[in-house]
């Protein structure tokens, strides 16, 4: 395992700013979204909406990826996916959702997730996630996924690699008729091989017009998660993997998680829709 010092919050920009052309999100400005009470299964027309969404999420994100090297801070990815997504006209969902402050989340290293962009510098050997969320058209695009940056270590990368493996898995057992916990008992069975954790309380959620509808998939085996899948269902799978304990801390921001042992983290994560066989993947480039 790499011998990094452990991340600190470093200097968060200010804001940045969104052309008034741009549709929002209807929580942006608010305290909280206002809930869900729309289906969880959408028709042809919304799923089509949100494979432009998904694909400007992954293109951003792909965007950003090519800049991740040493010396280069969180807050300049940042830079980056949000001058993708507007110049494609959507608005960066993460951008005041809830007051986080940033339109993408960049997690290094022990950060599991909801990682806030700042002043931080890249180092070589750190492992960075970027999620990065788009809106358009009234509707949103979800992913994520964890890069190398420079020369990183061999338990390090096998964490990376196995977690991208646990969400291909997952989304191969998405089927109509099963219930959404195959989805993480996929995920569990695959991690505990290698002794893996797997984080508990982030989860998959829905997505469609809303950012997150309260369906909850989690990627552990939960049997309270007997929800069956229907074709036109769609959701997020982004399994959380760690190199130790599945338990956390918050960092004073109210948004930074981190592993309560400090061992390095993993994540991936694309919107899926079901279909009548299976999973169309949304958020492909």
């Amino acid at each position: 395992m790499s011998g990094h010092s452990l991340l600190v919050p470093g200097e968060i920009t200010p804001v940045r700013s969104v052309p008034g052309n741009i549709r929002r999100p209807e929580y942006v400005g608010k305290p909280a979204p206002t809930p869900y009470t729309g289906p969880e299964v959408q028709d042809t027309d919304t799923v089509e909406r949100m494979r432009i969404a998904g694909r400007i999420a992954a293109q951003a994100m792909e965007e950003a990826a090519k800049h991740i090297a040493p010396g280069v801070t969180t807050d300049q990815l940042d830079k980056v996916a949000h001058d993708f997504m507007v110049d494609h006209g959507a608005y960066p969902s993460t951008l005041g959702y809830r007051g986080f402050p940033k339109s993408l989340c960049t997690s290094l290293n022990e950060v599991i997730c909801h990682g806030i962009p700042d002043s931080t510098v890249l180092r070589d050997g750190d492992i960075v996630n970027l999620d990065v969320t788009a809106y358009i058209n009234g509707v949103h695009g979800d992913n994520n996924a964890t890069y190398l940056c420079g020369d990183v270590d061999e338990e390090s990368r096998l964490l990376v690699e196995r977690t991208r493996e646990s969400l291909n898995r997952a989304i191969k057992a998405v089927k109509p008729g099963r219930q959404i916990n195959v989805i993480g008992r996929v995920i569990e069975s695959y991690a505990k091989r290698f002794g893996y954790g797997v984080v508990r309380d982030f989860t998959g959620h829905g997505i469609n017009t809303s950012f997150h509808s309260g369906l909850i998939i989690p990627h552990y085996d939960s049997p309270h998660a007997t929800t069956v899948m229907q074709p036109g269902m769609t959701f997020t799978i982004e399994p959380m993997l760690t190199l130790g304990t599945h338990e956390y801390d918050m960092w004073e921001d109210g948004w930074t998680v981190v592993t309560k042992d400090r061992k390095r983290t993993a994540q991936f994560e694309h919107t899926l829709v079901v279909t009548e066989t299976g999973a169309e993947i949304l958020t492909l480039p």
